[in-house]
């Protein structure tokens, strides 16, 4: 890779909102690390930044070996900006998730992101910049919806997501004085092909484009959210939810609460 050209590793780059992510930094001048399953995709892409070099990793993240071949390169290249946006869904009861799509959920949302950032944290670190990006979604938050709110229940999923917003509050307060800045991402219902994937027929239901989610993103860096929550019009509100997060770990006590005592 040109040093003097910056580098973005994508992961899930053959669609959706890594597809978008890919083109618009090609555009802003990076060179590009895309990780995907399906190399047409990703050539696809090449082919239309002639300007930006392109290399191409196919990996499935949803395995141990996938995973591993992926990290070697973020540790073996000069990243400046990753973004993990790799995902899938497996959208099914609880008791009906089979325990590989379960496995291949925590290895694609959960294992993989983390141990991608701490790869590029390190050699980030040494160079006191750099930025991480992961993509998680709004569902991170709907933990204690009602079955009445929410019927299709995906607790794995939205577990993983809750994760990479923990994770990427976590991180950017911890790597802030290296010079490297974490940001998650929070989009609602977006228009790719995820759902589809699920067989969900979501084409009247309102959607964000993915080009609108890495326009909220970008923008959002550039006046230092942690949480970007591209549909989220009054921001008060993310900030009482993390308020009341503090409020309640504050809070605690070594003392047994009331309500527990005979």
């Amino acid at each position: 890779m040109d040093k003097r050209k910056r580098v973005a590793l994508v992961t899930g780059a053959s669609s959706g909102i890594g597809r978008a992510f890919a083109h618009r930094l090609a555009a802003d001048g990076y060179d590009l690390i895309l990780v995907a399953r399906r190399q047409e995709r990703l050539d696809e892409i090449a082919a239309a930044h002639p300007g930006s070099r392109v290399r191409s990793v196919i990996a499935d993240l949803g395995t141990t070996g996938g995973i591993e071949a992926v990290a070697e390169v973020c540790a073996n290249s000069q990243v400046d900006l990753l973004i993990n946006n790799a995902g899938l869904s497996h959208y099914m009861p609880f008791v009906e998730l089979p325990a590989e799509k379960a496995s291949e959920l925590v290895h694609v949302k959960v294992l993989a992101p983390t141990l991608f950032a701490r790869a590029v944290a390190k050699q980030m670190t040494e160079r006191r910049s750099g930025t991480i990006i992961n993509v998680a979604g709004m569902l991170a938050f709907s933990g204690p919806a009602t079955l009445e709110k929410l019927p299709l229940r995906r607790a794995v999923y939205i577990a993983s997501l809750a994760y990479e917003v923990a994770m990427s509050q976590a991180l950017a307060e911890e790597l802030k004085p290296n010079g490297i800045q974490v940001q998650v991402v929070c989009p609602g219902v977006v228009a790719t092909e995820f759902h589809e994937r699920q067989g969900l027929d979501l084409s009247k239901v309102p959607r964000m484009s993915p080009e609108d989610v890495v326009t909220a993103s970008l923008k959002g860096l550039s006046i230092g959210e942690v949480v970007c929550a591209p549909g989220v019009e009054k921001t008060e509100l993310l900030a009482a939810l993390f308020s009341a997060d503090l409020a309640a770990f504050d809070a605690q006590s070594p003392t047994l609460a009331a309500r527990y005592k005979a």
